[in-house]
């Protein structure tokens, strides 16, 4: 509960960061424990020679083998190591998160903003001075993570792994997840670098061609020239009031059951919050050994805020995200909690994936015609969403870009010689990366990413990355399946099957090829990024105009049954809770409300 308490900045004085410090290394302390791996490697042995018979018992002793092994130590310098950047890295994200942000305006004021107000400012501003304001404010991350620890973090995350004899850290980060190195990686990753850098220069040519010159590639510029204009005519369309129901609504017309978890969702920004949505499960689903059935317990968040244009849309596909973690992992059902846990061994693109897989739902012109709907219930008409493909479709591949240049910034950082680090070597490193892989600097910094601050999350990037390739694979072979992907409810009991129930069981690349018919590739990704902006049109108005006949007889007020109980909190106050409220649709009302009256200019 540190971990919850801490990141979303509770007022209760239990939640410390010395506590989450002392807590999270008596839970690495548990996992580092020698004499767990030498029992369980005695209870294998013994199975072995009785015949081996009882597979269940095999399988789960070896999963306990597989995660003891990530945290063993054989060096007393290492795990001095870890303790002392385990202290660094919980000081310097208590500051970060502390940290005063905002703009200097034009007019000489300062305007706080979180660093999501001022990501959304950058989209959706007429003013490029503002924009450039806001732009110069997310950089101002990076000069304060880098003069507040973050180097001497780096430094001593290098020298443990180096001492338990991985390259770096990053290698000692990925094969503890994934069961290979960091070259074996960057394999991948480079086929994906080289064969979408071409689509990548070409995209930049037309994007400076079609906008005004190449002031429009302006880190400050491109967000607003891409999603501007689009973004504040379909701003009306989704309102984050209405975002939980619509996550409910979708979820089960896919048939997905959260088999009787209970979660909390803070959902909305406000000061001290962690700046990312996450989902983390302070008690994981299992099989207990009597048979019976344990239910996760699971914490989420996203950063809506209903007032500034665009929150809705990217509050809503934040939601999708982290919801789309809960129900994976409270659909792992194996014999221990160990299989359905988030840390090492458990692999970041099996993880990602799934989220990833339900999130871009939101995109899909069917999902827009039956969820995308005004405050009064009117649909999003089809001209928005033409003309936001035809605003985004031929650039997508930006977001791949900007996607690979954080495993390419943490691979080169974890490779600087020590004595070459420092705050502007790594401010450096960063800018020199954006030029690199995205063509120029980046609309989010890099080192306004906050993924690279904590142990979970750091070199972990990568695993979008991988996660996005088996998304357009697993979605090429449910479309050539069934030919639909929206309110399919085929799609909730593959998923669960083929991806969710195995849990950390089976390696990654394993479980895509098992359900996809083909091993992992990017094949797919860079097929989407090709295709003729006319025939996508044509498909997708096809899609919506079909969407939009069925939604028309759909009981509205039919309730949701997610076989879960959910609480929406704010920090500290309980904002609805389905145990008390007496069901889903009575829950999503209840929040509905809260927010109409607490945003009520802006809604």
């Amino acid at each position: 509960m540190q971990f919850w308490g801490t990141k979303m900045a509770l007022s209760a004085p239990s939640y410390s960061i010395s506590e989450l410090t002392r807590t999270k290394g008596e839970m690495e302390s548990f996992l580092a424990d020698e004499a767990k791996l030498s029992r369980t490697r005695e209870l294998l042995s013994s199975l072995s020679e009785g015949g081996g018979h009882d597979l269940d018992t095999t399988k789960t002793l070896k999963m306990f083998e597989r995660t003891f092994g990530c945290y063993i130590m054989e060096s007393d310098e290492a795990k001095e190591l870890r303790s002392e950047a385990t202290e660094i890295e919980g000081k310097l994200e208590s500051e970060r998160n502390n940290m005063v942000l905002g703009a200097n305006m034009p007019g000489g004021e300062f305007e706080e903003m979180s660093s999501v107000g001022l990501r959304s400012r950058l989209r959706v501003d007429s003013e490029e001075e503002v924009r450039k304001a806001c732009f110069d404010g997310l950089n101002k991350i990076g000069d304060f993570v880098t003069e507040n620890g973050f180097v001497e973090l780096v430094k001593k995350r290098n020298k443990m792994a180096k001492s338990l004899g991985y390259l770096d850290y990053y290698d000692y980060k990925v094969t503890q997840a994934e069961g290979f190195g960091k070259e074996d990686l960057f394999k991948i990753l480079d086929t994906l670098e080289e064969g979408s850098r071409p689509i990548m220069e070409r995209a930049r040519e037309r994007f400076a061609a079609e906008k005004g010159g190449p002031s429009a590639l302006e880190p400050w510029n491109l967000s607003y020239f891409m999603a501007g204009d689009i973004t504040r005519k379909m701003d009306p369309y989704f309102p984050f009031e209405k975002s939980v129901e619509q996550w409910g609504r979708s979820f089960a017309a896919m048939s997905i059951s959260y088999r009787g978890a209970s979660m909390d969702l803070d959902l909305l920004d406000r000061k001290r919050k962690y700046s990312n949505g996450f989902c983390h499960w302070p008690q994981p689903a299992w099989i207990k050994p009597d048979g019976t059935w344990q239910p996760a317990v699971t914490h989420f968040t996203s950063l809506a805020d209903p007032s500034a244009i665009g929150s809705g849309l990217t509050g809503l596909m934040t939601l999708m995200h982290e919801a789309g973690h809960a129900a994976h992992f409270a659909n792992i059902a194996q014999k221990s909690p160990l299989f359905a846990q988030e840390r090492a061994p458990t692999s970041v693109p099996y993880a990602e994936l799934q989220s990833m897989f339900l999130d871009s739902l939101v995109g899909d012109a069917a999902w827009r015609a039956k969820y995308a709907l005004s405050r009064e219930g009117e649909p999003i008409p089809w001209e928005l969403v033409q003309e936001d493909l035809e605003a985004s479709h031929p650039y997508k591949v930006f977001a791949l870009r900007a996607m690979l240049a954080v495993p390419y910034f943490e691979k080169a950082l974890y490779e600087m010689p020590a004595d070459d680090l420092t705050a502007n070597s790594i401010k450096e490193l960063a800018e020199r990366t954006e030029r690199q892989i995205q063509g120029g600097l980046s609309p989010r910094p890099l080192l306004s990413v906050p993924h690279l601050l904590s142990d979970e999350a750091s070199c972990y990037y990568h695993g979008y990355v991988l996660a996005e390739m088996a998304v357009h694979q697993t979605r090429a072979f449910v479309m050539k399946r069934d030919e639909y992907i929206v309110d399919n409810p085929a799609v909730g009991p593959l998923l669960t099957d083929a991806y969710w129930k195995p849990g950390n069981s089976e390696p990654f690349l394993s479980l895509v090829e098992k359900c996809t018919g083909a091993p992992l590739s990017g094949d797919a990704w860079i097929d989407v990024l090709k295709q003729d902006l006319d025939k996508l049109l044509k498909e997708e108005k096809a899609a919506y105009e079909k969407a939009r006949t069925e939604g028309e007889t759909k009981i509205a007020d039919e309730d949701i049954d997610l076989d879960m109980r959910i609480r929406i909190v704010d920090g500290d106050e309980v904002l609805a809770d389905t145990a008390e409220d007496g069901s889903f649709l009575k829950t999503c009302a209840k929040f509905e409300n809260y927010v109409r009256d607490r945003y009520e200019e802006a809604v």
